[in-house]
């Protein structure tokens, strides 16, 4: 199973910012010291091109990104100061969640430990999204004849409104999204399926309603390809969550998740998305336990596939 990082490219921000950067290096020393991965399985992206990003992105909202040109409302809305890193880790985690797409549909399982920037919209970064990473990617498989169907699910805590709003109208692509109701964005975007949880959701009502969500989306999508993001956030200790599952539930959410990709065939990219627990290991052990439980249960059980097969 091929790991892309984006960890060694420093998105510099000041003291006290709460966004947990310290996650990503971590998940990555954690998934080594486990060995259940060996060096050789983690690689580094390259950079999403232009070209790529224009595929989901409005090209003035992508050269004004490059040139530190947004306004300051622009750049607050983002969440992060403008500096040539933030650029630069922005590009190569779209990057990676390109490349785990290629991988997965060679091996049937890849991630991208980073990534799940659903917040980014065609014209426009919010909530810690410069450039939305499962759209871009989605688009250049097809754009690269490798699918024509592609499935995103997105079980990050809050809702995928970016994604949806980009891919709004696509009939190749569907966008499943299950979030906390009252939670950011507080003004919701209509995915294809969306599937809203009240505060405090646990294990035993989350796990019904993405069992059911899990069914119809694979049945409307029929998908050659799916795009999932395993956000950390909907955990019980999550700042930033409002639901309340715990770790055992969130690993049968990955299970549910990964059984439907097995049962149908088909290949999945995962994506880390967002996690804000009090705790920063609990974060990292919930990611961790996804890209195992993506290992276990995917890794190479999917016949490579190429546009055009039946």
């Amino acid at each position: 199973m091929q790991l892309f990082y984006t960890d060694v490219f420093v998105l510099p921000l000041p003291a006290g910012h709460r966004f947990p950067m310290e996650k990503y290096s971590r998940l990555r020393e954690a998934l080594l010291a486990g060995g259940d991965f060996a060096p050789g399985d983690f690689r580094v992206p390259e950079a999403a091109t232009d070209e790529q990003l224009a595929l989901a992105h409005d090209p003035d909202y992508i050269a004004r990104v490059g040139r530190g040109e947004l306004d300051d409302k622009a750049q607050k809305a983002i969440g992060f100061p403008w500096s040539e890193g933030m650029v630069e880790r922005s590009r190569r985690s779209a990057g990676a969640t390109l490349a785990a797409c290629r991988a997965a549909l060679a091996d049937g399982v890849a991630a991208n430990l980073a990534g799940g920037t659903h917040h980014a919209f065609r014209d426009r970064g919010e909530g810690f999204c410069v450039f939305n990473d499962a759209a871009v990617a989605a688009r250049a498989m097809q754009a690269e004849g490798r699918v024509r169907r592609v499935l995103v699910v997105d079980c990050d805590v809050h809702q995928g409104n970016g994604t949806a709003s980009i891919l709004a109208g696509d009939d190749s692509i569907f966008t499943f999204s299950m979030h906390g109701a009252r939670n950011y964005p507080f003004a919701k975007e209509s995915s294809d399926l969306d599937i809203e949880l009240p505060d405090g959701c646990g294990d035993a009502a989350y796990l019904q309603r993405l069992a059911d969500g899990l069914d119809t989306a694979f049945d409307l999508a029929r998908p050659d390809l799916a795009i999932y993001l395993a956000g950390a956030d909907p955990y019980r200790d999550d700042r930033l969550g409002r639901l309340a599952l715990s770790f055992a539930g969130l690993a049968e959410r990955d299970r549910q998740v990964f059984a439907q990709c097995r049962l149908r065939g088909v290949p999945v990219a995962v994506a880390m998305a967002g996690g804000y627990a009090r705790d920063i290991g609990d974060t990292v052990h919930i990611h961790a336990t996804t890209i195992r439980l993506a290992r276990r249960m995917l890794d190479r059980c999917s016949p490579p596939y190429t546009a055009g097969n039946e």
